[in-house]
This record gives structure tokens, C-alpha cells and sequence, in this order.
């Protein structure tokens, strides 16, 4: 007598387990996805408590707590970044004026020596300073998105290198489609400048620099140059990091330029790759929505 009814009510377990399973996780979907999307640049995004219950209503204030806490410290450290910057500006300033005051009041071959090599440390060091304030504003996010023409944009980056190009005796092959994307016009031009200084500054003499536009992706910078190991790319868009020790004794580059180029296209909810040339130099793709 028993038997039928335990067995209807083990079929009828069977039964509906794949759907109550789905109804019990049906907010778990929209938490991940809520949690994929959250970065450097969004921090301030939270899960939405009003569709959850339970303990899927506990998870979530329990991941907003700790977004909370990430983000307070995420901002203090960007907050000591930017401070720091503008706070050595102002012994820098001191530097250099001294050093010229040296040249020009004269003082000996010495003088004038070390007075120009001051000179040289000076300006390495202020451009190492903007490239973290740099670093600092494209990690906090966009201040705005508005149509920018990113075709007439790296025209005229193009046109500003093109000294440059000449003193290296660099081709440069260019292909620029007309292409708009939405953000941040300035970040957007440091992003190419940092792109084409980079491309020209490790090349060789007679070399080329290749700039093109498509659909996706939307920036494309490649130059020749010294070989690049695969293995080597990645560590390249992390600050101070360099190809090797010969690039960390160049004197004009702080080891900050693809990873400004990385915060910023973050920033724009895009990415970038990199990848060795055949015969040298190195490819860098920067995808933009």
C-alpha cells in the first residue's frame, strides 16, 4: 500500500528538481554578470538587493561590503599617486631652474657639464612624474564620453611625430579610415601618442612605424626594430617594465607608456594586445567599442 505513494513522490522529486533547482539560482546569473563587469574604472557599481532574498540575499551585501572596502582602498592608493606627483613637481622646478642659472652665469667646463646632465635627469624625472599622474586619472575612469574621430585624432599625432620620423629616417605607413568611437578625447590622444613615441623611439635607423584604423581592431600600431620575445610581451603593459636592460638605460623613456596605453583603454571599456613582429618590432591592438 505504501509503496505507490513513495514511488510517485520520489518520481515527482525527480520530476520538478531541475526546475526548483533553477528557480532557488535564478538571481545567481545576474550576480555574476554584475560581477564580471565591475573593474578599476566602475568600482562604485553595486549588486541590486531588491531581487534577491535569503542567502542569495546575503551574498550580495556581503560582496557590496567588499566592494566598499575595495574601493576606498583602491582610491586612497590613487589618491597617494597623484599627490605624491604633484608634490615633486615643485622640488623639480627648483632643480631645473638652478641648473640653468648654472649654464648661464657660466662657472667652468665642469659646471656647464653637470649643469647640462642635471638638465637631461630633470626632464626624465618630470616625465616620469606626468606619466603617473597620467596613470592615476585613467585608472579613476572616464570624466566624460562625448564622439571623437579618431581618424582626424591620430592624423594630427601623426603630424606632430613626423621630426621625429624624419631624424630616424623611419616610412611611415599610415591607413586611416574614417572611424568614430565614443570617450574621452584626451586620454584617447595620449593613448596614440604613447603608441607612436613608443613605435619610433625602439625602432632602428631606415626602419618603418605602421598606423592603421579598422572596425575591430580599432588602432593598430607596428614598427620594426629589435626582436621581441613572446614570453616578454605581457610584462611590456606593466609600469617600469621594459624589453630588456638596454631599454631601462635609454634615458627618455620612464617605463610608463603601455601602461598608460592598457589604464586608458580600460577606461574606455576596451582592450590591448600586443604580439612580435615576423622579422622584429612589435604590434599593438587596441580594441574600442
Amino acid at each position: 500500500m505504501w509503496l505507490l505513494p513513495l514511488v510517485a513522490v520520489v518520481a515527482l522529486v525527480v520530476v520538478l528538481r531541475r526546475p526548483l533547482t533553477s528557480w532557488a539560482l535564478r538571481p545567481l546569473p545576474d550576480l555574476a554578470a554584475t560581477i564580471e563587469e565591475i573593474g578599476p574604472q566602475n568600482l562604485g557599481q553595486r549588486m541590486r538587493l531588491d531581487q534577491t532574498d535569503g542567502e542569495v540575499h546575503a551574498f550580495a551585501v556581503a560582496v557590496n561590503g567588499m566592494l566598499d572596502r575595495v574601493a576606498v582602498g583602491f582610491e586612497g592608493q590613487r589618491r597617494f599617486a597623484a599627490n605624491a606627483s604633484h608634490e615633486l613637481r615643485t622640488p623639480l622646478a627648483v632643480q631645473r631652474t638652478l641648473a640653468e642659472v648654472a649654464m648661464v652665469t657660466g662657472g667652468g667646463d665642469d659646471v656647464q657639464r653637470l649643469a647640462a646632465q642635471l638638465l637631461v635627469v630633470n626632464e626624465r624625472n618630470d616625465r616620469l612624474i606626468e606619466g603617473l599622474l597620467v596613470l592615476a586619472e585613467a585608472d579613476r575612469g572616464l570624466p566624460g564620453s562625448v564622439p571623437v574621430r579618431l581618424d582626424e585624432l591620430v592624423d594630427s599625432v601623426l603630424t606632430r611625430y613626423a621630426d621625429r620620423l624624419a631624424e630616424g629616417e623611419l616610412t611611415l605607413r599610415s591607413d586611416l579610415p574614417e572611424r568614430t568611437v565614443h570617450g574621452d578625447p584626451i586620454m584617447l590622444e595620449r593613448l596614440v601618442a604613447n603608441l607612436v613615441d613608443n613605435a619610433i623611439k625602439y625602432n632602428q635607423l631606415g626602419g618603418w612605424v605602421e598606423v592603421s584604423l579598422s572596425a575591430e581592431p580599432a588602432l593598430s600600431v607596428g614598427n620594426s626594430g629589435e626582436r621581441v620575445p613572446a614570453e616578454s610581451v605581457s610584462s611590456l603593459f606593466q609600469p617600469f617594465r621594459r624589453l630588456s636592460a638596454e631599454r631601462t638605460s635609454q634615458r627618455d623613456g620612464a617605463g610608463l607608456g603601455l601602461s598608460i596605453v592598457h589604464s586608458i583603454a580600460a577606461a574606455h571599456h576596451g582592450r590591448v594586445s600586443a604580439a612580435p613582429g615576423e622579422a622584429g618590432g612589435l604590434r599593438v591592438d587596441v580594441v574600442l567599442p
